[in-house]
């Protein structure tokens, strides 16, 4: 007999950056973040828990998939085995209509949908608090895209401690993000190894130490609809995050060439009467953040810059969500 359901969730953006770990185990976060959930990008994940199954499977995009993308399923199909009480092994199909390992959050809007679809499809009811902390344990960032719009995630000294909420809904500040994509492939590394290493750069220390004080003035923005104080700050914090992982050992470049283009016509943009602002997670991608009115001159000016390849553009997105059951 199998128990299916069928969740969607977001990716987000991260305004007050994740990276690095307190605790790798639990993936307790080494400083809180706040984040925004982008709409119209999302992952789509059943889940079918079936006595029948001898072994997890797992079709990302329609294609069967062994290796290390189903052990990493299967993984965190564990704890959520542990946690519902069940012993059967789930047949997962999972489906992004964006591009997957690139800096868009993938993992975090991956992790989020399957969380919930393994969830629903047991019967059990769960809070949607523990569900953010059953997603962070699959991908740390899948705790925010649980929440709607506008989400902080808590750093914690045990599991139950580390959760995400919203701060916001998604209706609270007509923001966009305009992505600017300059490339489609895969990373060669992924966030998961940059949080391992995060801890061997100089830096990570000084970052960390005043990620609290960002936070503060990153949601203090947000709640105030100040977006002069937002791109100051958020553009600070992800300068920090870049330069944690380049002074890592290994270091780590996530940028191309045309990214930092991209962040310079931004500022200049910005000091010219646009209200955009630059973010990038772990990849080469800008996420170019603005207010809905100057979203359309800031695609147009991304896509007649010849490093782009494609802009995505996000609203605010909404919750994760059970789409079928």
């Amino acid at each position: 007999m199998a128990h299916t359901a069928t969740a969607r969730a977001h990716p987000n953006i991260a305004f007050i950056k994740y990276w690095g770990n307190a605790d790798e185990k639990l993936r307790l976060p080494a400083n809180p973040s706040i984040s925004m959930n982008l709409d119209g990008l999302h992952t789509e994940t059943r889940v079918s828990w079936d006595d029948s199954l001898a072994s997890d499977m797992l079709l990302l995009n329609g294609v069967e998939e062994s290796g290390r993308a189903l052990h990493r399923v299967s993984l965190h199909l564990d704890v959520m085995r542990r946690w519902l009480g069940l012993t059967a092994k789930a047949r997962v199909e999972s489906v992004n209509n964006f591009p997957m390992g690139t800096g868009i959050a993938s993992s975090a809007s991956s992790f989020a949908a399957l969380t919930l679809a393994a969830a629903a499809a047991s019967g059990k009811p769960i809070s949607e608090r523990e569900l953010t902390t059953l997603a962070r344990l699959g991908s740390g960032s899948a705790a925010r895209s649980i929440p709607a719009g506008f989400v902080e995630w808590h750093t914690g000294k045990a599991h139950e401690e580390s959760y995400a909420e919203s701060v916001a809904g998604p209706e609270h500040w007509a923001l966009m993000d305009v992505v600017a994509i300059l490339s489609a492939a895969h990373k060669e590394v992924g966030s998961r190894e940059g949080h391992t290493s995060a801890n061997s750069s100089d830096l990570q220390g000084a970052r960390v130490a005043g990620a609290a004080r960002r936070l503060a003035l990153c949601k203090q923005a947000i709640l105030e609809r100040n977006f002069a104080a937002l791109a100051d700050v958020v553009e600070l914090d992800s300068n920090l995050m870049h330069a944690v992982m380049m002074t890592s050992q290994p270091p780590l470049f996530y940028w191309l060439p045309g990214t930092l283009t991209i962040m310079d016509k931004v500022r200049r943009w910005r000091a010219a009467g646009l209200r955009v602002c630059y973010t990038l997670d772990a990849g080469p991608n800008v996420h170019c953040i603005c207010v809905r009115e100057d979203a359309e001159t800031v695609r147009k000016e991304l896509s007649g810059l010849s490093e782009v390849v494609d802009v995505r553009l996000a609203a605010p997105g909404g919750a994760a969500q059970i789409v079928a059951s």
